[in-house]
């Protein structure tokens, strides 16, 4: 919760000793890096990616979806607009195989299987990190090693060790009628309680334009339908009962009621579709370790979403359908460490989920989940070796009709992780992780399209890559990594929108990814106050259907994965305007397996700029920002048939102390 680096910390012997997290990390505005997390983009065993508070200004992150898009191998669904559901596939696996940790434990979706990332305030956030395959992190709940990857989003720090409030708040206010007010208040209450209380609100109409295109028709259209107004909260508290032990717990409420847009279509705009989703969860963690060998982590969390759709246009009057799903989930740690470098975990999870709605044909579906990780690490000053074997049991049922079959799997993963030169930040880096997907709910029972005889998705991945890290005096700092990996898939799930709540869902069979990541940056101080930073990184990647070779669509590039992407950032922080460039984008996709004629979406590449200054201001500090994105107002689309948002702007104003 307040531990930011808590999931991807490079020492879990060390975490397991220390009273505290995030000690060893210095202090900057309104975050806490360690250096931990610092050293362990380089020396880790996986690909970790980490955007924390200090950066999201440099690279001029003004929400999720801009701090996804700095992070190669990363492609985002987005259907536009403030509040449009914005799901995360790494490396072509699909948004499945993507899992969401929200302070420490696992976000879950029994329903899609999917997160949307969108919900989650990125003013509240301290880091985001993304760690793809088998992380060196042995100390972790068996379900966060269940995924082929995993985002952390972790949320402010703790205030500074006095008793005086501290709050942050912020509005924001931008084109098509967007404006966003949000506060955050923080005290230690004593030498062993910690507050923190946060809420948001977010409006925007979305009404933008954007230019519809009919052989040689051309004509300007505006998005309709297209409100939304949400709102979340949160209290945290973090309590030390004893030097050697810490509960931090929290409960969380997000309602998002909006107005579906519906796919573009010519001639006509009419929609009348509604969305109003509310989630809310509370969870608890419990960490306690020995002044010998062992640490012990608990978890516990309660959630329950739902999700009422109606469609007022449908023919023979108004369609709905209501979803509630709740679920259960419980996970121990144990960890041990007979000797300095070497440390073993046993970690064993438990869940349950239930699914009803309105539906007439609603078959009720449950699932018992059992997972069990088995963990081992060696770890020296230069090489990091890991090994662990996961179990999973899916047990399925369901109370009003034919209920899935019984699934489970043994999925070993290994990573590696050598320093090629003593006294110089180069490694060598290798892993390997084998997973298992349960199909979710959708794809087995609902909309028509899901089976009960769905197969699940077996998954291999295999990472090579090399990192760099080097300081020249005390001015300039650069980091480079590069990673080729291949991916294979068994009974690949493809998920294809049919609009922004129905997806068509099927078994590919068998695909075949392969691709480069590459990642640059650059920090160099001019002196006088003044640095300039810079971050860029490219993606080139693969993910055929590799399944008849008779086929006519064998070799076809999965549904909505790019073969190139990337994006790249220049920051130049200086005593009176700290100002940056940045632009993101990618090569054309397809809407469908097969690449049938006006399937193609076309690339994109699009810029942005961002200018901000903080001031001193009374016993606090004031900070003003503005943004523009788009900048040369390039139409495009992520989705097939909803047009991303043309030139737009935001500014924010905010205060804390």
């Amino acid at each position: 919760m307040y531990a930011a680096a808590a999931s991807c910390a490079a020492c879990v012997t060390a975490a397991a000793q220390s009273t505290d997290s995030i000690s060893g990390g210095r202090r900057l505005a309104g975050v806490t890096v360690t250096e931990s997390m610092r050293n362990n983009l380089t020396s880790s065993a996986a690909p970790l990616h980490i955007v924390d508070t200090e950066n999201m200004l440099r690279l001029g992150v003004a929400d999720m979806a801009d701090a996804l898009h700095r992070m190669p191998g990363v492609t985002l669904r987005d259907y536009g607009g403030a509040g449009g559901v914005k799901t995360v596939s790494v490396r072509g696996f699909g948004a499945g195989h993507t899992g969401v940790s929200y302070d420490g434990i696992v976000v879950s979706d029994c329903q899609t299987g999917e997160t949307d990332v969108s919900r989650y305030s990125i003013e509240n956030a301290g880091s985001i990190a993304l760690t793809v395959g088998a992380d060196d992190d042995i100390f972790i709940p068996a379900r966060n090693a269940a995924y082929a990857s995993m985002l952390v989003i972790s949320t402010a720090v703790p205030p500074p060790a006095d008793r005086s409030p501290h709050v942050t708040a912020q509005i924001k206010a931008g084109s098509f009628g967007y404006i966003s007010p949000f506060i955050r208040y923080s005290r230690n209450c004593s030498d062993r309680l910690t507050l923190a209380l946060t809420g948001e609100y977010v409006y925007a109409d979305n009404d933008y334009p954007f230019t519809l295109r009919n052989a040689n028709t051309i004509t300007r259209q505006t998005r309709t339908n297209s409100r939304m107004k949400s709102g979340h909260g949160e209290a945290s508290i973090a309590w030390r009962p004893s030097r050697r032990s810490r509960l931090e717990a929290k409960a969380y409420y997000y309602d998002n009621n909006r107005q579906l847009p519906g796919q573009v279509r010519y001639y006509t705009d009419i929609s009348n579709e509604r969305l109003h989703d509310i989630n809310c969860f509370v969870q608890a963690q419990y960490r306690t370790w020995n002044d010998g060998n062992l640490a012990l982590r608990i978890n516990a969390k309660f959630n329950r979403a739902s999700s009422e759709y109606t469609d007022g246009t449908y023919k023979g009057g108004i369609k709905d359908a209501c979803y509630r799903q709740h679920e259960a989930y419980t996970s121990a740690c144990l960890l041990y460490t007979p000797l300095r470098k070497w440390a073993f975990n046993y970690s064993a999870d438990y869940i349950f989920n239930n699914l009803n709605s309105s539906l007439s044909a609603d078959t009720r579906p449950r699932r018992h989940t059992v997972l069990q990780t088995l963990a081992a690490r060696y770890k020296d000053s230069r090489l990091t070796a890991v090994a662990r074997l996961l179990m999973s049991v899916y047990l399925n049922n369901a109370e009003d009709g034919p209920a899935a079959g019984n699934m489970s799997r043994l999925s070993p993963s290994a990573s590696v992780s050598y320093r090629l030169l003593p006294g110089e930040e180069l490694y060598a880096r290798m892993s390997y992780k084998n997973i298992f997907r349960a199909p979710t709910f959708n794809e087995l029972y609902y909309y028509h399209y899901g089976s009960t005889d769905l197969l699940p998705e077996s998954t291999d991945q295999i990472n090579l890559g090399l990192t760099w890290t080097r300081s020249c005096g005390r001015s300039s700092r650069f980091r480079v990594s590069a990673d080729g990996y291949v991916n294979k898939v068994t009974d690949k799930i493809v998920a294809v929108p049919y609009n922004m709540f129905i997806w068509r869902t099927v078994n590919v069979g068998k695909v075949k990814g392969r691709g480069i990541e590459a990642e640059a940056s650059l920090s160099h101080g001019f002196g006088h106050g003044c640095t300039l930073n810079a971050n860029i990184n490219y993606t080139w990647q693969r993910s055929e259907n590799r399944t008849d070779g008779e086929s006519p669509y064998y070799g076809n590039q999965i549904a909505y994965i790019p073969e190139h992407q990337g994006s790249a950032a220049v920051n130049f922080e200086n005593p009176w305007v700290n100002v940056t460039v940045h632009g993101h984008g990618m090569s054309h996709r397809y809407t469908n397996n097969e690449h049938y004629d006006g399937t193609r979406i076309a690339g994109y590449a699009e810029i942005g700029i961002t200018a901000y200054r903080e001031w001193r201001c009374g016993r606090g500090v004031l900070e003003v920002r503005a943004d523009i994105k788009n900048l040369l107002d390039k139409q495009y689309e992520i989705v097939g048939h909803y047009p991303m948002p043309g030139r737009s702007w935001q500014m924010a104003v905010g205060y804390r102390f």
